[in-house]
């Protein structure tokens, strides 16, 4: 659906580098959470959250960031994205972290990646000028 017109090869480029920050921070938490180091147990423990949980977490991290790169199916892969940050924030918010505004902004700039490189997010969310 082309319902704003052509996207220019700036606003693509930039979609892709607002996207990227998110995506390289959630692949190097999913790539830790594979790894397990002590401070990463211990944090888990912090949050009253099992060890067991670091590799299912691992694996649903590192998917939605793959859904998300993936053109066809990149909306999908923000929703996937947002609801774990959204699970994120709530946990910091829980504990009294202040960590939470690193996932929020992480959420924004998961859709305004996309924003800027999907013409169809932008006929959802038309800003005016």
């Amino acid at each position: 659906m082309e319902a704003t017109g052509p996207i220019s090869k700036k606003m693509i480029w930039a979609g892709r580098v607002i996207s990227a920050m998110p995506v390289l921070l959630m692949v190097f938490s999913a790539v830790l959470k594979f790894l397990r180091p002590p401070q990463l147990i211990q944090g888990m423990g912090r949050f009253g959250n099992p060890e067991s949980l670091l590799f299912l977490l691992g694996v649903l991290e590192f998917l939605s960031c793959v859904v998300y790169l993936i053109p066809r199916t990149a909306v999908l892969g923000a929703i996937l994205m947002t609801g774990y940050l959204g699970g994120a924030t709530a946990s910091n918010l829980r504990i009294g972290d202040p960590s939470y505004i690193l996932t929020v902004t992480l959420g924004v700039f998961v859709w305004a990646g996309l924003f800027f490189r999907d013409s169809g997010v932008r006929a959802l969310i038309p800003l005016r000028s």
